[in-house]
């Protein structure tokens, strides 16, 4: 198992990155949340990690904090809840907001990630729910309000590039093109990173 990583940040392009370690580069994929975190390419960078081994394939994902893993965890576990939905999740949430969804039993808002219908959310509030009840609440701040990130974090040549690299992280999150185009024609200016406008425009459909 592999669950803690230390290395040089060398590529990043939501919601992927390359992080070399020993001379070692490992590909790993992070929910929005914590890829926002991210400092620049270049600069040393620690993830926590969970390991998946498949027939087809072996994915390393990747957290800025050992409670957001510990989360992402918890919602494998859930009864229709894969890694890649565990990711949209946590990509439209921060940790402490979904475990607030849960709490209060705020079924809207869960329905508004890609992926999951009503079904699914009442499925998730039921099972999450126990499992939920003493996690500790790290600030009462919504989700996105504490991310730390810099105007222009990827130095992107072009805005055309940027909006090509926000579509390609929406829709790979479990959006469809239509949506991930509305949101991000709804929100972008010229001058706006692709992390800037994968942010605007999650939050213009939360």
């Amino acid at each position: 198992m592999i669950g803690r990583l230390r290395g040089i940040l060398l590529e990043k392009q939501a919601p992927d990155v390359l992080l070399e370690v020993a001379g070692v580069g490992y590909e790993v994929q992070l929910p929005l949340t914590s890829f926002y975190q991210l400092p620049e390419p270049g600069k040393e960078c620690v993830l926590y990690t969970h390991f998946v081994v498949r027939e087809d394939a072996q994915l390393l994902y990747g957290f800025h904090t050992a409670s957001e893993r510990a989360l992402f965890r918890q919602l494998i576990k859930a009864n229709g809840v894969g890694p890649k939905l565990a990711l949209t999740i946590l990509s439209g949430l921060t940790a402490d907001d979904f475990v607030r969804c849960v709490q209060l039993d705020d079924l809207s808002t869960l329905v508004k990630l890609p992926g999951i219908g009503k079904k699914t959310a009442e499925r998730l509030l039921v099972e999450m729910r126990d499992r939920l009840k003493d996690w500790g609440m790290a600030s009462s701040d919504s989700a996105f309000s504490n991310l730390q990130i810099s105007p222009v974090t990827l130095n992107l040549s072009s805005s055309e590039q940027a909006e090509q690299d926000a579509l390609g992280a929406l829709v790979s999150l479990g959006y469809t093109q239509q949506q991930a185009s509305k949101a991000v024609q709804k929100v972008k200016t010229d001058d706006m990173s692709s992390e800037a406008l994968i942010k605007a425009a999650l939050r213009s459909m939360m």
